[in-house]
């Protein structure tokens, strides 16, 4: 076990550790570039996906709302709650802008590599899509580079479907327990039931509780934000103030002065919003929809929605706060957020956080199983192997939420995750000019008058696109 903790400890070192953030970032920044700020350029468009007139009107297809909404379950979690708080403890308020930053070159990436999902989407036999990395893997760059896209399957299984949803079964099981004084065995349980019903629906009931519980935990997180805002609005001006001036050194509010602000607000922002990571692309494949650009916009979205939104309502609430104290480790991040909310609107909001804090967490694990399902399809479609992963997660969600020591033994996820991210990375950069092509297509279409771009696959007769998923009929 020693060697093995050994082994993937390097890996993480050799990722997360020097050369995985700064790839994200200059990536992000050259995907901006050579897309001609694609994601400003189509900010407007993003909101068109919230209107009704967009959905399918066939009741068995994934809306294109349906996977934003799921999309945004999976990158909201604890990120959103305790990693924003342990940024601007690290890095000080200047971590806020940083954050910022980072969302904004990742809807760039997350744009290009959910595009790339849509355009080498295969139909399956029950007429749902399949999608994401691995498939751009097999039919962008060829069979020959089927060891690339077994690699990436593993990756994604052993990072999402194992060791985070360990992680989120502990983070709901903790937070029960410390505000309610619930016993882990009883909330494991509960949270291991009602996730077994929604994964062993499949993608379809997957759709339709996101579809409902979505909405509800950002919006109800939201709004609480704003109420903190309002009461203490004669303060936010000097909060932003403190933002950008600790963002570029003007003042220091911890050791490592902007430094440690750029530091801590990449990796927070990235971790919280995944945009490169190559975990989003898997959902994104799933909607149907009538051009693959108008998906990756969709999926840019839900970037800025993790991030520009829900993140910056937890800063300002810390940042509001007289409890935060920059550079004050004895107080973790769930902790910091929840005494925040308490010295703002009072003791009941430890109950709401934990709420919402379970809501979260069940997204996620909602969201990380469907991952693992795909990636496991990309091995084998042998039902068997399929509802041994569905047990197999449910067992991981109730350890992790009643052992929260055995959480410890996940600790092959992150580096999982490192380099799931190169894996994604490489291929984004391999497949980036035939992204620019059908990006090209769209913005003609669009100059042309066509207010809803429609792809033809027979216009890229050299790409190996599965036709029978490109009807022009769905809805963008």
């Amino acid at each position: 076990m020693a060697l093995l903790e050994s082994f993937f400890g390097i890996i993480g070192d050799l990722t997360w550790g020097w050369s995985l953030i700064p790839l994200l970032v200059v990536f992000g920044v050259a995907i901006t570039l050579l897309t001609g700020f694609v994601q400003i350029q189509f900010f407007r468009r993003m909101f068109r996906v919230l209107s009704s007139k967009n959905q399918s009107g066939d009741p068995n297809a994934i809306s294109a709302r349906q996977a934003l909404l799921i999309s945004v379950g999976g990158r909201v979690g604890g990120g959103n709650i305790a990693g924003v708080a342990v940024a601007v403890t690290l890095g000080g308020p200047g971590a806020v802008f940083w954050m910022w930053a980072i969302a904004l070159v990742g809807m760039a990436t997350s744009l290009v590599e959910c595009s790339l999902a849509q355009l080498y989407k295969r139909r399956q036999e029950n007429g749902d899509f399949r999608g994401g990395p691995a498939r751009s893997i097999l039919h962008g760059l060829g069979e020959h580079y089927r060891w690339l896209a077994v690699v990436y399957a593993v990756c994604l299984i052993a990072s999402f479907a194992i060791g985070f949803n360990a992680f989120q079964g502990n983070t709901v099981a903790g937070a029960a327990e410390e505000s309610l004084g619930l016993s882990r065995f009883i909330t494991g349980g509960l949270l291991t039931i009602v996730a077994g019903f929604v994964v062993f629906g499949g993608i379809h009931r997957i759709a339709k509780v996101a579809d409902i519980v979505i909405p509800v935990m950002a919006v109800a997180y939201i709004l609480m934000a704003i109420v903190v805002i309002l009461i203490n609005i004669g303060d936010v001006p000097g909060v932003f103030a403190s933002i950008f001036a600790n963002a570029f050194g003007f003042e220091e509010a911890v050791g490592g002065g902007m430094g440690a602000a750029i530091a801590n607000g990449l990796r927070r922002g990235l971790f919280s919003n995944e945009a490169g990571l190559g975990s989003a692309p898997n959902v994104a494949a799933t909607a149907d929809v009538r051009h693959p650009v108008s998906q990756g916009i969709t999926q840019s979205f839900s970037v800025f929605i993790d991030t520009i939104i829900i993140c910056t309502c937890t800063a300002l609430v810390i940042l509001l706060s007289d409890v935060y104290v920059p550079g004050n480790e004895a107080i973790d991040g769930i902790v910091l957020t929840q005494q925040s909310l308490v010295s703002h609107l009072g003791e009941w909001t430890q109950y709401f956080l934990t709420f919402i804090i379970l809501l979260f967490a069940f997204s996620s694990i909602i969201y990380n199983y469907y991952l693992g399902e795909n990636a496991l399809s990309v091995m084998t479609k042998h039902p068997l192997a399929l509802n041994g992963l569905r047990v197999v997660v449910m067992a991981i969600v109730f350890l992790g939420a009643t052992a929260p020591g055995a959480t410890a033994v996940f600790f092959f996820s992150d580096p999982a995750m490192g380099l799931l991210a190169l894996v994604n990375l490489i291929v984004i950069m391999m497949l980036l000019p035939t992204c620019l092509r059908i990006l090209k297509d769209f913005r003609e279409q669009l100059k042309a008058g066509v207010e809803r771009p429609v792809f033809n696959p027979d216009d890229f007769p050299d790409l190996d696109i599965d036709r029978t998923a490109w009807t022009g009929k769905a809805p963008d």
